[in-house]
């Protein structure tokens, strides 16, 4: 399955401690990112990520891209509820392409722990059936 890793900057070290955490999971999964938050993960992890711009600069949209024409299964977002972002129509259409599209999302490490386990144990497989996509 391919997996955007995004995380806002106060975010971005409980993103990079999830990865470690979860790297046998992830090791299994196509990976992308958004730039710095990629970067701190590969530095962290070695796992193998696919880096897009970051956020502020057009990778929310990039991912956002991938999920519209139903490349993208599934998206961990960890995002920072309490700082204003400059580039908040970018998060909230991104949000709305994964209702859109039926992509499961995690915005948070509780929600992301299920999907990864879920993702583990064959309950998020649907994914992998074209007509369900639609």
């Amino acid at each position: 399955m391919k997996i955007a890793l995004i995380a806002h900057d106060r975010k971005k070290d409980n993103l990079v401690q999830f990865a470690i955490a979860y790297k046998d999971i992830l090791l299994e999964h196509t990976l992308y990112a958004t730039g710095t938050t990629g970067q701190r993960v590969i530095e962290a992890t070695g796992l193998e990520i696919a880096r897009f711009r970051s956020g502020p600069l057009g990778g929310d949209q990039q991912i956002g891209a991938m999920i519209a024409n139903n490349d993208m299964d599934m998206v961990i977002f960890f995002r920072d509820p309490l700082t204003a972002q400059p580039h908040e129509p970018d998060v909230s259409a991104l949000i709305r392409l994964c209702d859109v599209y039926q992509v499961p999302l995690a915005t948070n490490m509780g929600t992301a722990e299920i999907l990864l386990k879920g993702l583990q144990e064959g309950f998020v497989d649907w994914r992998l059936i074209q007509e369900r996509r639609d």
